[in-house]
C-alpha cells in the first residue's frame, strides 16, 4: 500500500503525495486505505534542492568547453516525508539524462 504525504505549497496549498511504503523500521498503521502524513518542510523547500543540483548541472554544460546549442537535464525525483526531494535511483545508481544539442551553423558543411 502506498503512504500518503501531504506537502503544503509555499502560499499554503497542500500537494498529496502517494510514495512507496517502506518495508524496514517502524511505520504508521491504520485502519484505512492510507495514511495521511505531513512532510517535515513545504513542496516548494521540498524541491529546492532539485532545483539548485539542476542549476550547477546546466552551469557546469553551458560554461564548459563544449558550449551546447541547448542543454536537456532529466531527474528521477523521489519525493520522502522526511528528505523532502532526492534523484531517484533507477536500475542505475542515480537517475540522471542529460541530452546535448547543437545545430549546424549555415557555413558549416558535413563530410562524407
Amino acid at each position: 500500500m502506498d503512504e500518503l504525504i501531504e506537502f503544503k505549497t509555499d502560499s499554503g496549498a497542500s500537494v498529496v503525495v502517494a510514495v512507496a511504503e517502506q518495508s524496514r523500521g517502524a511505520r504508521p498503521v491504520s485502519r484505512g486505505d492510507g495514511v495521511l502524513r505531513q512532510a517535515g518542510q513545504t513542496f516548494n523547500g521540498a524541491l529546492e534542492s532539485i532545483h539548485t543540483a539542476a542549476e550547477s548541472a546546466l552551469r557546469v554544460f553551458r560554461d564548459g568547453e563544449l558550449k551546447p546549442d541547448t542543454v536537456e537535464i532529466e531527474f528521477g525525483v523521489k519525493l520522502t516525508a522526511e528528505a523532502g526531494a532526492v534523484i531517484a535511483k533507477t536500475s542505475m545508481e542515480g537517475h540522471l539524462v542529460v541530452k546535448l544539442s547543437w545545430t549546424p551553423s549555415a557555413g558549416t558543411t558535413s563530410a562524407g
